[in-house]
């Protein structure tokens, strides 16, 4: 089940057949193959795109992803706008995503500030902290404290 480990060289004679493989959709998960880092690397495949990652977020997702909509396709000087007067506590944590997300494109990438726009963001569940709540006559409630993964992706403009 060992993948091998292929040099640059290896790599970039077969970046056709590579790449093929990684854009076509795999027919029961529908999502592309996947990659190496240092296949990705390689292929240049994510250097078009600003990505930044929060994981373990005390907040459920479903309180994410209200704030989420409201940001989805804009850019990046509205977003921060929107962003700066929505009163939920998620937008403080997706002030600071997107704020990382934008220096990752900027200064990792070359992409140009000013054709930034929020192409992907989304909220995943993360693990669920299971706490006890006592309750009348000797009895406990489960209260679930839900975490949430949110990634925030940015791509210039065409």
């Amino acid at each position: 089940m060992e993948k091998k480990v292929k040099s640059k060289e290896e790599l970039l004679k077969e970046k056709d057949a590579l790449l093929e493989i990684y854009s076509s959709i795999h027919r029961k998960s529908k999502k592309p193959a996947l990659l190496t880092k240092k296949e990705r690397q390689v292929l240049g495949i994510g250097k078009d795109e600003g990505r930044a990652v929060l994981r373990y977020a005390r907040i459920s997702p479903r309180k994410v992803k209200i704030v989420i909509d409201l940001i989805k396709g804009k850019g990046l000087d509205e977003a921060y706008a929107i962003l700066k007067n929505v009163p939920k506590a998620a937008s403080e944590l997706l002030y600071k995503l997107l704020n990382s997300a934008e220096a990752n494109a900027v200064n990792n990438n070359g992409l140009d500030r000013d054709a930034l726009y929020v192409a992907e963001a989304y909220a995943d569940q993360g693990p669920i902290l299971k706490r006890i709540m006592p309750r009348a006559q000797g009895r406990a409630y489960r209260i679930k404290k839900r975490t949430s993964h949110i990634t925030v992706v940015l791509r210039e403009r065409k």
